[in-house]
């Protein structure tokens, strides 16, 4: 994927060295696009592994409008691990546990979930039940019946509700576009931890695309994804210059299944077809 590493080199070469909410230090640059084509491959990096089963269990989680720990703990997804544990670390009820038994904890016992696994109304809950809205459900709606719509929006950032979230949107709007039986998606997002971060929203919002598509009856086509403040943490330094160091190999494809409805889909509708990865490249993340 030339387009992530031009991003990649684009912050490097123009970026600013700025002081961060996470005092780690970020290199920032303000405003960037990219765009893929799904015709011509599934967009998942090559130039390092990336792990699909948390981008698909994470999209599942967003799309059911689930805000609890629990399912993604149960699955084996840590994404999201850092700021609900940095929570309950804050708490009365914190005796020095780990992070892995918080996770167990988790898993179960429902009454220590339901206090500490909660992440307040992030992306789920605003796709699923902005003040009472069903956006997502909607918009799928809308584009079956006026595909020419202009307002094929669905938001996750709700003002009131920020202060309640474990995380405030990254990701926060992204617009459908049909034309001549094909379904584009735009993103645009505030924030973009370009190393860690955004592989995975490259993924899963080709992915989300691909699904609307499906279940509207129409052909998956561009993703384009914005961003608003683009940066590469300095922590991340080293892991940015091996990639840049990769050649990136062919495009995956992804296979998924049909249904009519959004809400049916499960983590074995998808499979991911002729990906060949360089091996993973680990970095923190900065909470």
């Amino acid at each position: 994927m030339k387009q992530y590493l031009d991003l990649l080199k684009h912050i490097l070469e123009n970026g600013t060295r700025k002081d961060d909410r996470t005092n780690t230090g970020i290199i920032s640059t303000f405003g960037y696009q990219m765009r893929f084509n799904l015709e011509d491959g599934f967009p998942l990096l090559t130039t390092k592994k990336v792990h699909l089963k948390s981008v698909i269990h994470e999209l599942l989680w967003f799309v059911r409008g689930d805000t609890s720990l629990k399912y993604l703990a149960d699955n084996q997804v840590r994404i999201w691990n850092e700021w609900p544990y940095r929570n309950f670390t804050l708490s009365e009820d914190y005796h020095g546990e780990s992070m892995d038994e918080y996770i167990e904890k988790i898993k179960n016992d429902s009454v220590f979930c339901e206090k500490h696994g909660n992440l307040g109304p992030v992306y789920g809950k605003q796709w699923r039940d902005f003040g009472g809205y069903d956006q997502l459900m909607k918009v799928i709606e809308e584009i079956k019946h006026n595909p020419n719509s202009r307002r094929l929006i669905v938001s996750a950032w709700n003002p009131p509700q920020l202060k309640d979230m474990a995380l405030p949107p990254c990701h926060l709007l992204y617009q459908f576009y049909v034309v001549d039986g094909k379904l584009s998606l735009q993103l645009y997002q505030r924030s973009g931890d370009a190393f860690l971060g955004v592989p995975f929203n490259i993924a899963s919002y080709a992915l989300l695309l691909m699904m609307v598509a499906e279940v509207t009856g129409l052909k998956a086509h561009e993703f384009v994804h914005t961003i608003g403040d683009a940066h590469i943490y300095m922590n991340h330094l080293d892991q940015v210059n091996l990639q840049l160091s990769r050649t990136p190999r062919q495009l995956p494809k992804m296979r998924i299944r049909h249904h009519e409805n959004i809400l049916d889909y499960v983590y074995e509708d998808f499979s991911l077809e002729e990906y060949d990865p360089y091996p993973a490249i680990k970095g923190k993340v900065a909470v």
